[in-house]
């Protein structure tokens, strides 16, 4: 068997690298050493798919994207790079040619849509007494204080940024949805998961959050697409 590739974290709207907190532990018990977490700027899906190309770029051997929430449209849009072997996708978008998350988001209308807030700098936020309830409502209340005070909101325009030749026609994927979400609507999250005609469906009773929440099966999930991948 070859080596397992190298796993490389892309996080979503409302938070950064450090979203992936519990998963990077879960996969190092797992034996997973080479673990990479880019920090997008959140800025539009150009940018942060060229942020996470570069980092994808530097890597030697093959490599297992995953992505949270708008983390799956960057990985949908950089993902086709020769070194990539396949995608995860985690309560993710998994946009097709021309879909951008905001054209997705409108056929189903998630929960908490009302509790977003723009600010006059074109920066969407969850408003802070809302994001407990909204993006994290299975995680203790002081979890939800330090999500709400360090969320890293992204300029609203990013949500109609659309998405070109999307790498999931064209790799192997698996799809973790969460059933409570209210973020991303779980019937968007169904029919999403359908269409990329992932290897493995794993549906779990979590929020938006099943990074943090449900982490030891979401690295269970990543561990089983790294592993039959090497």
């Amino acid at each position: 068997m070859s080596e397992k590739p190298t796993i490389v974290l892309v996080h979503g709207f409302w938070g950064g690298a450090d979203h992936w907190s519990k998963v990077i532990l879960e996969l190092s018990r797992l034996g997973h050493r080479d673990l990479h977490a880019v920090e997008m700027p959140l800025t539009s899906l150009a940018d942060d798919a060229e942020r996470t190309r570069k980092m994808v770029a530097s890597i030697p051997g093959t490599v297992l994207l995953v992505g949270h929430s708008y983390g799956g449209a960057v990985i949908t849009q950089m993902g086709n790079q020769p070194n990539v072997a396949g995608l995860v996708y985690i309560a993710a978008f998994a946009p097709d040619d021309g879909e951008s998350p905001g054209s997705i988001t409108g056929n189903n209308p998630p929960e908490a849509a009302a509790n977003l807030q723009p600010d006059t700098d074109g920066y969407l936020w969850i408003k802070p007494d809302k994001l407990h309830e909204s993006f994290c409502q299975d995680l203790s209340k002081d979890e939800g204080l330090v999500m709400s005070v360090t969320q890293k909101a992204p300029l609203a325009s990013t949500f109609a940024d659309t998405i070109s030749n999307p790498a999931w026609k064209h790799k192997p994927c698996w799809y973790q949805r969460s059933t409570h979400d209210r973020m991303i609507h779980p019937d968007n999250q169904a029919f999403m998961a359908e269409r990329t005609k992932p290897k493995e469906t794993l549906n779990l009773e979590a929020s938006h959050a099943s990074l943090v929440s449900r982490a030891a099966e979401v690295a269970a999930l990543i561990d089983r697409a790294a592993l039959s991948l090497a």
